[in-house]
């Protein structure tokens, strides 16, 4: 190797490196922004490296301990409501550190920890009683099984909803109403197809999560994406 060619090779050696330290850097700071997003995250982690390893058959039942089905939530309601935040019905981890990432982390690091939690405890409890209310309807009404009682219902996705809605007062208008669309078409087109009760808890809690609009207030202001592109170009410029 030439002479040249040493001095290239450490050079380029050096900027992967200061890359890959600012990258470090920039990725543990967005972390720090929002601690109680990760630590959810890691916890899920946790758990779902621990189902993993359960054969299917005790998976279901450990699964349906802490679901917040009828039969387990006239039992203990605060334990299944608590508990079953903690745990992923099946699946990969991965789409939900993505999926906190670009929601859970936005909006704690916008409204504070305390009121993300808020929005994200209250489309949780909310959705759950709402859904599973109706639910006891259709049973009483037979147009639901009485097994129904103790349908496997665990996970995070009505606290995610929540959140997902209430980020509809990050954006500036007019892009606030194409967000607010598109979140309306994701949670409503399932209800109106599929019309259960997981659909029903998803879109009650876009609605809480709407409904959350006096926590945003003071936040100074929203989100305009038109700046950050016309920023972003002007960076590409110099």
């Amino acid at each position: 190797m030439s002479a040249f060619s040493r001095v290239t090779a450490s050079r380029l050696v050096r900027a992967v490196d200061t890359a890959l330290r600012r990258g470090t850097v920039h990725v543990l700071a967005y972390v720090r922004s929002a601690p109680g997003t990760y630590v959810w995250l890691g916890l899920l982690l946790v758990t779902t490296v621990l189902m993993h390893r359960m054969s299917p058959e005790f998976e279901e039942e450990f699964l349906r301990q802490r679901s917040t089905n009828l039969h387990e939530l006239s039992a203990d309601p605060v334990r299944v409501l608590v508990s079953s935040a903690f745990w992923i019905d099946g699946g990969s981890w991965l789409p939900y550190a993505v999926l906190y990432t670009v929601f859970h982390a936005q909006a704690e690091r916008w409204l504070g920890t305390l009121r993300w939690l808020a929005v994200a405890a209250a489309a949780h409890v909310l959705a759950t009683f709402i859904s599973e209310g109706a639910l006891l309807w259709g049973i009483r009404h037979g147009l639901a099984p009485q097994s129904s009682v103790n349908t496997l219902d665990v996970g995070v996705s009505y606290a995610l909803a929540g959140v997902v809605a209430v980020l509809t007062y990050r954006i500036a208008a007019p892009w606030r109403y194409v967000y607010l669309a598109g979140v309306l078409v994701v949670y409503g087109a399932p209800l109106v197809t599929g019309r259960t009760f997981t659909d029903l808890g998803h879109f009650t809690s876009v609605l809480i999560g709407l409904a959350c609009y006096p926590l945003t207030r003071h936040l100074g202001p929203a989100w305009n994406p038109a700046d950050t592109l016309r920023r972003a170009r002007a960076r590409t410029r110099r």
